[in-house]
């Protein structure tokens, strides 16, 4: 219960600091190149429910026709501005409105599309949906240049499959089993660190 107020609180305080901010990149994005402002994905959220997660748009409109659901080094169906939102994870700021409504926390494991969550481990997969999914969490934060080593592999698919996969799921069920505001306040520290280094 005190983790869902402090999402709430929190959710609402990132709204207040960065509302100007996201409105001014809704009006890059609309500016850059043709399509809808925000990104919407079926993703698999706390013990097992679907939701639809919220991104600022950073791909051409057609870029899941165009290739692989995964984002392999300089992509070419990244927009100009989505390179600078994805390089300084600016993109996933209206998640605050997913937290505010249940779906995701603040921390928690990054949530997955349903075509990877099926071939998870159906041990490893209750732990890690045993938790709601949120915006920040050791594994993302270990491996935020996936797009970067998913490009120097010679298969990205089966990198991801065969060795991304399995520790990002290892981090998360370890943060599943031992989360406390203590380990969320810790990774947000980290987060923050890592976004003011960039």
């Amino acid at each position: 219960m005190f983790k869902r107020l402090f999402d709430i609180v929190s959710a609402l305080l990132g709204l207040l600091v960065f509302g100007l901010p996201m409105l001014v990149v809704a009006a890059w994005i609309r500016l850059d190149s043709p399509g809808p402002v925000f990104f919407r994905q079926e993703r698999v959220g706390r013990h097992g429910k679907l939701f639809r997660i919220h991104k600022f748009r950073t791909m051409a409109v057609d870029a899941e026709r165009r290739g692989p659901q995964l984002t392999i080094g300089a992509d070419a169906r990244v927009t100009r501005v989505g390179r600078v939102l994805r390089a300084n994870r600016l993109d996933e700021l209206p998640q605050f409105f997913d937290v505010l409504a249940g779906d995701m926390s603040l921390v928690g494991p990054r949530p997955d599309v349903p075509r990877y969550v099926e071939k998870w481990p159906p041990a490893l997969r209750d732990r890690v949906l045993a938790v709601r999914p949120g915006i920040t969490d050791p594994a993302s934060l270990e491996f935020r240049d996936e797009a970067t080593l998913l490009a120097k592999a010679a298969d990205p698919e089966r990198e991801y499959m065969d060795v991304i996969l399995p520790r990002k799921l290892a981090l998360a069920a370890d943060y599943a089993d031992h989360a406390s505001l203590w380990t969320d306040l810790a990774v947000i520290g980290r987060s923050v660190g890592v976004l003011l280094s960039r």
